[in-house]
């Protein structure tokens, strides 16, 4: 693996985002931030950094069309490949070069950080509702889609230029991780999952509007999925 961009998708983070960002890029020299039309002054402090790219969607478009975007520009970059990680201060950027060493060395064409496959000192234990419905959805895609994965939904990831080339997500919200296992699946790829300390900062920290009602949450989740599952299933018919 030559070069890889390090993309994170930013929403108000003007608390965090720029000691993470210092920390990221003692790991990661090539940083792309995706502004999803912060509101709290994170553009304001974005623009005076010389040190990162920026691109910013003029309004809040969600987790999923940011990720799409830094998708979209390490395609048109010419980037070998991508790592993603969040801006909220509950990932850690020292891992980058394993994400990076793993896609480059065993033969992945995704490395997905999961915050269950082992255990850390100083682990936090996650909100309760959270683990279920990871635990839930994750059982739930294995058995949909024969993958062996423990963590659905963690944003820490890298993704091959094979991988980005193949996956176009569109769903725009936080079930996007969702719709990309069903693609990466339809596509053969190779999925890889790299253990990843579990740190929550901010148990109160919310979904938005109602998927903060975890029964709702859990619907949309598996609407995202069968929707997923169909499109995958019209294309492979339009092929035939």
């Amino acid at each position: 693996m030559k070069r890889l961009l390090t993309a994170l998708p930013v929403y108000n983070e003007a608390a965090h985002v720029l000691p993470v960002l210092d920390e990221v890029l003692r790991f990661a020299p090539d940083v792309l931030v995706v502004d999803d039309g912060s509101t709290d002054g994170t553009d304001e402090l974005l623009r005076g950094r010389g040190d990162i790219r920026v691109v910013r969607h003029a309004e809040n478009r969600g987790y999923g069309a940011a990720l799409a975007t830094a998708f979209q520009a390490a395609r048109d970059g010419g980037w070998d490949g991508l790592v993603t990680i969040d801006c909220d201060g509950q990932h850690q950027p020292r891992l980058i070069p394993d994400f990076a060493a793993t896609l480059a060395t065993g033969g992945a064409d995704i490395v997905s950080g999961s915050r269950y496959l082992a255990s850390f000192p100083g682990d936090t234990a996650p909100p309760a509702a959270r683990r279920r419905i990871n635990a839930e959805i994750t059982a739930e895609i294995n058995a949909r889609l024969g993958l062996a994965i423990t963590d659905a939904f963690c944003g820490f990831k890298a993704y091959s230029r094979r991988a980005l080339e193949r996956l176009r997500p569109t769903e725009t919200g936080y079930a996007m991780p969702l719709e990309v296992w069903v693609q990466a699946v339809a596509a053969g790829l190779k999925v890889v999952e790299l253990p990843v300390p579990l740190v929550y900062l901010d148990l109160a920290r919310s979904f938005g509007g109602a998927l903060d009602d975890a029964a709702t949450r859990l619907a949309y989740y598996r609407r995202v999925l069968d929707r997923a599952e169909s499109a995958v299933a019209a294309a492979a018919g339009a092929a035939t």
